[in-house]
């Protein structure tokens, strides 16, 4: 695929997903990371996506759906980012956002980290940790928006994820087709971590069909016990 097959395919698939036009600077710095990624990813295992097409709709299509429930100039918190989705696609097209992506994989965010420089992109920051260390509870109560992109089940991704809302900010959890029922499942953590959940269906829409997809958005209404989040282990085996 060339540039200018890769940018009408792009631009296609935004307008059909209600994405806002991407500029021509910004189209090239899309290309210039897609073939970066597939480069990279011939040697390194980074995501089981290997061609442009479905990197296109699959990573960065996707990623975009999120932006519309970020506003302006919010500072960003990307949690379990893995090799940087959504948070290089959101770096790339909303240049007023300030984000860090968290992943607990080192040679994810040193690929994170290494493109972000490759694509002149300041607004972003990689850092490797979990959300329960240490060093990165220092950032507690910090972000108006926390994403999360295929991480954990509903209840235990709140945890991990709300702590780091400030109040008055919300998480946007990015889901495939079981997002409902997780919702109902993680009415309770929701409850205990001072969250208030609103769920929109939102398929991603391909050339040809579409996948279910929905976003969970958790405004957070009342502070988070300081307790939380706890170690990932405890989680896992008493989940809120």
């Amino acid at each position: 695929m060339e540039f200018t097959q890769f940018k009408s395919f792009f631009l296609r698939s935004c307008e059909k997903n209600g994405i806002a036009p991407l500029n021509d600077g910004q189209m090239d710095t899309f290309w210039r990371f897609a073939n970066h990624l597939l480069q990279v990813n011939q040697t390194t295992n980074l995501t089981a996506i290997r061609n442009l097409p479905d990197v296109v709709t699959k990573h960065f299509v996707d990623s975009l759906t999120v932006s519309a429930r970020i506003p302006q100039s919010a500072r960003v918190l990307d949690l379990g980012c893995g090799p940087g989705f959504p948070s290089i696609p959101l770096a790339i097209a909303r240049p007023d956002l300030t984000l860090v992506a968290l992943d607990s994989t080192d040679k994810k965010i040193r690929f994170l980290n290494e493109s972000a420089v490759l694509l002149g992109l300041s607004n972003l920051k990689g850092v490797a940790g979990r959300a329960e260390d240490g060093k990165i509870r220092a950032s507690l109560g910090e972000f108006d928006v926390v994403v999360s992109r295929a991480v954990a089940r509903l209840n235990v991704l709140c945890e991990l994820c709300m702590p780091y809302v400030r109040l008055g900010g919300k998480l946007v959890a990015m889901k495939g087709a079981k997002g409902e029922e997780e919702l109902a499942e993680a009415q309770n953590a929701i409850r205990i971590l001072g969250g208030k959940a609103v769920l929109f269906s939102d398929p991603l829409l391909l050339e040809e069909g579409s996948e279910d997809r929905c976003l969970v958005e958790v405004e957070k209404i009342s502070p988070t016990p300081k307790q939380y989040p706890r170690a990932y282990a405890t989680i896992l085996k008493k989940p809120l």
